[in-house]
């Protein structure tokens, strides 16, 4: 071994003794995005930068791996830059981890997908810097494990509600005080438009360390909320009656000297040529980008026009853009884009890398985007959006999942294997919900007609 790296892992070690941390959480996810791993003594913190810790492939979500040999093994290789002591779990530290299977880079891995996207990004001289917007509710729930929001937050316009965000105050501020001990820069907390819904909001940073601290967010809301008896949810419709969650990108390029390269506060929209190319691409790929930044059925009972209680609607149902326009899947703010079909529900790495992917199509055939539009298409008739040559974004989860079968271009670049895992979990899913029957169904059907 690297006598530099012997040494950087003995630092690490004490440090973490300094600190009282007696057990690293290997962490890594699988192709839903939901984290996993397992706790490992402070001593043995070597063999997960080494070899990596050790997991039984199949039972993990998405590898596609054997029962037997020496690929049905799926090992966890911990990236030291991102260990950190965590602060809500006094004693415990965690450490992100990249997938080898039979001694190689396992390409069934979210995080190498998203980290071979970046290499090809870096190559051209750019880095992408992404701003994300968690925005989630903290709920109750019934006897039947039903969703609650507080009667007391049952407003006709609940957003920025103070009395709201007083009770749940200990909750969001632990929140607060953890990840801004973990190195976030936490600028702002609000109530959101539904009874119990709340956004936090945080610096930007590079796509790598964007994608892992928000799985370290998700952990952190999720055990605090736990603790304060409350349930953590990303869930993008949890109510039908109520505003969903999106988990909106920011998104910006920037050259070796640190320059964005998107923006031109000449141009009209604010937007270089650059950032037209990458527009273009996304917006080229949307419907194939949904089945991995909206992959659960329930993703679409978001993504639909129609007002909401609160009065307000913010997530997008047709391809378009415009300056500052929220009505839109993708909206030009400041020099950068705002890309808001995503929600929380996706696996943050496979959403970042398919987004560098559809951004370097862009770039790479010169893709010009539509014209823009400065209006709120909410207001729009069906007739409008043909004379205007805006199409819609998948509209069920099935439909998201053929866009992405059709799209060649994005699977080459994610990695055919990958992309047919995936297609594979998720096909699963949606078969699944469109065999249940639901109790929306008795009540029009079981004497129907």
């Amino acid at each position: 071994m690297n006598p530099s790296l012997i040494k950087a892992i003995e630092s690490a070690k004490n440090q973490l003794i300094s600190q009282g941390v007696h057990t690293v959480i290997a962490q890594f996810v699988d192709i839903h995005g939901a984290a996993k791993g397992k706790y490992i003594p402070v001593a043995h913190l070597q063999e997960v930068l080494t070899h990596g810790a050790g997991f039984a492939g199949p039972s993990i979500w998405g590898t596609g791996l054997p029962r037997n040999g020496a690929r049905s093994e799926f090992y966890g290789q911990g990236d030291l830059t991102s260990l950190q002591a965590l602060p809500w779990m006094p004693g415990y530290a965690r450490i992100v981890c990249s997938g080898l299977v039979d001694g190689q880079p396992f390409s069934g891995c979210s995080r190498r997908v998203l980290m071979r996207q970046i290499e090809r990004l870096n190559q051209l001289g750019y880095t992408l810097n992404v701003g994300i917007e968690p925005e989630f509710f903290l709920l109750k729930q019934d006897a039947n494990g039903r969703p609650m929001a507080e009667a007391k937050d049952n407003l006709d316009k609940p957003s920025y509600d103070l009395k709201a965000l007083a009770r749940v105050r200990e909750v969001l501020h632990r929140i607060e005080l953890g990840l801004t001990a973990c190195g976030f820069d936490v600028f702002q907390i609000d109530h959101e438009d539904a009874s119990g819904q709340y956004e936090l909001n945080y610096h930007y940073s590079d796509a790598l360390t964007a994608a892992d601290r928000f799985i370290l967010f998700k952990m952190a809301a999720d055990f605090i909320a736990e603790e304060a008896g409350y349930t953590f949810s990303l869930m993008p419709k949890p109510f039908a009656d109520r505003p969903g969650s999106g988990l909106h990108l920011h998104l910006s390029l920037t050259n070796q000297l640190g320059l964005a390269v998107m923006a031109d506060p000449s141009d009209t929209q604010g937007l270089s040529s650059i950032g037209r190319h990458c527009l273009a691409g996304l917006l080229t790929h949307s419907p194939a980008l949904a089945a991995l930044h909206a992959p659960t059925v329930n993703s679409y009972k978001r993504l639909v026009i129609g007002r909401s209680l609160s009065g307000t609607s913010w997530a997008p149902a047709h391809i378009a853009w415009g300056d500052n326009n929220r009505t839109t899947v993708a909206r030009v703010v400041a020099g950068r884009l705002e890309f808001r079909l995503t929600d929380g529900s996706s696996n943050i790495y496979a959403a970042l890398a398919s987004t560098i992917a559809a951004m370097l199509d862009g770039l790479e055939r010169q893709l010009q985007p539509p014209a823009a539009i400065d209006e709120d298409v909410y207001d729009w008739q069906a007739a409008d959006f043909i004379a205007r040559g805006v199409k819609t974004l998948p509209q069920t989860l099935g439909e998201a999942l053929n866009a992405l079968a059709d799209d060649t271009l994005l699977a080459n670049a994610l990695g055919q294997d990958y992309v047919a895992e995936y297609l594979s979990t998720k096909q699963l899913e949606w078969i699944d919900y469109c065999r249940i029957v639901s109790d929306w169904e008795y009540q029009r059907y079981l004497t129907w007609p």
